[in-house]
């Protein structure tokens, strides 16, 4: 039978480095996703940890400490991490392979920085086939100029669930609910 995975997609300390530019409901998310991450544990629902390198002089610069998974996301030393350079989570990863040895065929997806990682992700992820769950409250993004994190979040929920996802509220997502979708 298939099932479900959550993915955490570059919830890292870096993102969170910042103190006069938070995450929009940067600790709230946090908190979401550590919940969604006990929850797929206690299912035992595949959890797999994205890590953005951002590069050089980067704060996601891997090895530093900005690159490191946020520890309140509930990630722990052994947990499956997926390293990427793009947007896009299965541009040139491994991320594909291991959900196919994993019989998985729905993602859940959660993370930081909406309008790229998580877009991207999401629509990779529908075009190689998969069901999406894009968790509504549990990723985020940063403010820019002429727009505000809320609406860079509530447009990307609005979008990607018009046709590349299901879009649900973290406490409403029930893993086991997505083995029947294939």
């Amino acid at each position: 039978m298939s099932k479900a995975a959550l993915i955490v997609i570059d919830v890292q300390r870096g993102m969170f480095a910042v103190p006069d530019q938070p995450p929009h409901d940067g600790e709230v998310v946090l908190s979401r996703i550590a919940d969604l991450v006990a929850r797929a544990r206690e299912t035992s629902t595949p959890l797999i940890f994205v890590q953005h390198d951002g590069g050089a002089g980067h704060p996601l610069e891997k090895p530093t400490e900005g690159w490191g998974v946020h520890p309140d996301t509930g990630y722990r030393a052994g947990d499956a991490v997926v390293e990427k350079r793009y947007p896009d989570a299965f541009q040139d990863t491994n991320l594909q392979e291991r959900l196919a040895d994993l019989d998985v065929s729905t993602l859940v997806l959660t993370g930081m920085m909406t309008e790229y990682c998580v877009d991207t992700t999401c629509r990779r992820a529908f075009s190689l086939g998969y069901d999406v769950v894009l968790a509504s409250d549990a990723h985020t993004t940063f403010s820019k100029p002429g727009i505000n994190a809320d609406m860079i979040v509530r447009h990307h929920n609005e979008v990607l669930g018009n046709g590349f996802a299901k879009v649900e509220a973290a406490a409403d997502i029930e893993f086991k609910q997505y083995e029947a979708l294939q």
